[in-house]
């Protein structure tokens, strides 16, 4: 898939403009329609991906705007932020659902079930909660990591949570049942733990401030590959639609798609951006890359 160096050219590149401050968040709907960020100037910006019109700015947050997410379903979008909130927002009208209320301090993570009936968010007061989206009630409060916690996935079959945190650390939850309140802890990271994902098969991959991207076995807590190569803190990662690749983004500037077989660099792409903040596949394998400046199709 990327071994033809025609395949993995840029396909177009857009601008999206309106907010006035950095642009700390981007996310996108599973069709690629829809576009929302997240600024320093409290706002979130819903925009047509396509044409990069505004569809809407949306207020509601009194601080910074840390974090956004969209549910698999498209039906609704998160966003959390400094002011220690979350809000849901409905897609279609741009509606306040529900205003959550829970963390002590900044949220830095927002993320829906696969089936997009829960949600999870992670803040510097060292917690996850989990959401029901139904109700708007707190399911369960996660804690065990010792400083911020960055970034939270969820497995596909819905039955295991990861969180990753500033400790160095990744924790994995059971969720069949809610009443187990034990983790598993997976150390191996020499510095903040900035990204995590499930492939389809249920590898877990991280991504890291030590520049390394690491992909594990979440049942056995097994290491399976330590990838080395970027010269930049990692901010993202990403598994293919078939979970044969995985993508990280970092700061030096590049992409790097990584053999899930054998853990080794199959291509580096150049993001033209100073920052790759953000990466994720389309359907059809697709790979978009956004930054701070810009939001890119590669």
């Amino acid at each position: 898939m990327f071994c033809d160096e025609t395949e993995l050219t840029i396909i177009d590149l857009k601008r999206f403009t309106g907010h006035k401050d950095e642009v700390n968040c981007v996310a996108f709907s599973p069709d690629f329609q829809i576009a929302v960020t997240g600024s320093d100037d409290n706002k979130v910006r819903v925009f047509n991906a396509h044409t990069t019109e505004l569809v809407c700015a949306l207020s509601g947050h009194t601080g910074a705007v840390k974090c956004v997410a969209m549910s698999p379903d498209s039906k609704y979008f998160a966003s959390g932020s400094f002011d220690n909130q979350v809000i849901v927002w409905k897609t279609s009208s741009g509606r306040r659902l529900y205003q959550l209320q829970g963390h002590k301090k900044s949220v830095e993570v927002v993320v829906f079930s696969p089936d997009s009936n829960f949600m999870c968010s992670g803040s510097w007061d060292r917690t996850a909660i989990l959401w029901d989206i139904k109700n708007g009630h707190s399911l369960r409060v996660f804690k065990g990591h010792t400083t911020l916690v960055q970034a939270v996935a969820f497995s596909h079959d819905g039955k295991m949570l990861a969180t990753a945190s500033w400790d160095f650390t990744i924790r994995l939850w059971p969720l069949d049942s809610l009443r187990l309140r034990s983790s598993k802890v997976l150390k191996g990271h020499k510095g903040n733990v900035h990204a995590v994902a499930f492939s389809k098969d249920g590898i877990l991959a991280t991504g890291s401030w030590d520049k390394t991207v690491r992909m594990w076995n979440p049942k056995s807590g097994l290491c399976l590959h330590v990838c080395d190569g970027h010269v930049g803190w990692v901010q993202a990662v990403a598994f293919s639609p078939d979970g044969t690749y995985l993508a990280s983004a970092c700061d030096d500037q590049t992409v790097r798609i990584w053999d899930v077989v054998d853990g080794k660099c199959a291509k580096i792409l150049d993001c033209q951006t100073d920052t790759a903040q953000h990466c994720a596949f389309t359907a059809n394998a697709t790979l978009v890359v956004s930054g701070a400046a810009f939001m890119g199709h590669r």
